[in-house]
């Protein structure tokens, strides 16, 4: 997966970088994690600092473009970020049988 920022805009107000990507892939579309996961180590910030905001892929491309939303800190992200945003990108909790 390659992925190409093509805007990076800082947001004062909101204590945030918002940046614009698409990511190019080959095969099946790339789980929500993984591409959070790597725009995290191009932008040298850890993963629980980043929301991925809208991820959209057009039929027929293994193109996918979105937004990611990268906080200065965990509590500027939890007070301006929904909840369902913010448990969206956390691993799904294995279920005990």
């Amino acid at each position: 997966m390659e992925i190409k920022i093509t805007s990076n805009t800082r947001n004062e107000l909101l204590s945030r970088n918002e940046v614009a990507f698409t990511a190019v892939y080959d095969g099946a579309t790339p789980a929500r994690a993984d591409i959070g996961a790597k725009i995290a180590a191009m932008q040298n910030t850890p993963v629980e600092k980043l929301i991925l905001s809208s991820l959209k892929g057009r039929f027929g491309t293994k193109a996918v473009t979105g937004v990611a939303r990268i906080y200065d800190s965990v509590d500027a992200l939890n007070a301006t970020e929904r909840a369902f945003l913010i448990a969206r990108g956390k691993p799904k909790a294995e279920k005990e049988e």
